[in-house]
């Protein structure tokens, strides 16, 4: 049986292979810092897109984007700071996504929430 970690890498590589065919150019992968780590850096045209995929195997106990709080979001902010900073990317314009995936691996479903949270971890919307 696979570790949660390796279901989660997996909904990752899903997830990655979903947006490269609307468009994103995937630009790094789990960018890791003491402070936190983002699954997905990408381009959506001149937009840089820091994506914190969530999956779950159902929603019986809730969506899998409901589990991106304040204290997640800061880390992945965290992360796409250094992220930015390292790659001469800081006066870009940045959004943070978030991309649910749902059910199993042979037919997932995808739910894309753009602009998710701000840079202060705060909610949009």
């Amino acid at each position: 049986m696979a570790t949660t970690r390796e279901k989660g890498r997996q909904a990752e590589r899903l997830a990655e292979a979903w947006l490269a065919d609307r468009g994103y150019v995937v630009l790094a992968r789990n960018h890791a810092t003491r402070g936190g780590e983002v699954d997905l850096v990408c381009r959506e045209g001149n937009v840089l897109c820091f994506v914190e995929v969530r999956s779950r195997a159902d929603i019986l106990h809730g969506a899998p984007e409901e589990t991106v709080d304040r204290r997640k979001a800061l880390r992945v902010v965290a992360a796409a700071t250094d992220w930015a900073r390292r790659n001469g990317a800081l006066d870009d314009d940045i959004r943070f996504d978030v991309l649910a995936v749902t059910g199993a691996a042979e037919a997932p479903s995808f739910e894309l929430f753009q602009g998710a949270f701000d840079a202060a971890g705060g909610s949009i919307g």
